[in-house]
């Protein structure tokens, strides 16, 4: 039977730099890698807030991405 082992993790900052000259918005991602494999969603979410307080733009979105090892 196969099996999962987290490997590694990392959160992704997405920022609101506002707007094109055609309308559409412009987003800035800023990744932070070796994210503690046991954060839970709620400690992310707070690290991420508090990151983002420290950037001229708005934060829009937060996003976790995990990596396995499929044994």
């Amino acid at each position: 039977m196969a099996a999962a082992i987290l490997k590694g993790s990392n959160v992704k900052l997405m920022f609101d730099a506002g707007m094109d000259g055609d309308g559409e918005t412009i987003y800035k991602a800023k990744t932070y890698r070796n994210v503690r494999k046991e954060a839970t969603a709620e400690q992310l979410q707070q690290a991420a807030i508090a990151l983002g307080g420290l950037s001229d733009y708005m934060l829009s979105s937060v996003e976790r991405n995990d990596s396995f090892d499929i044994i």
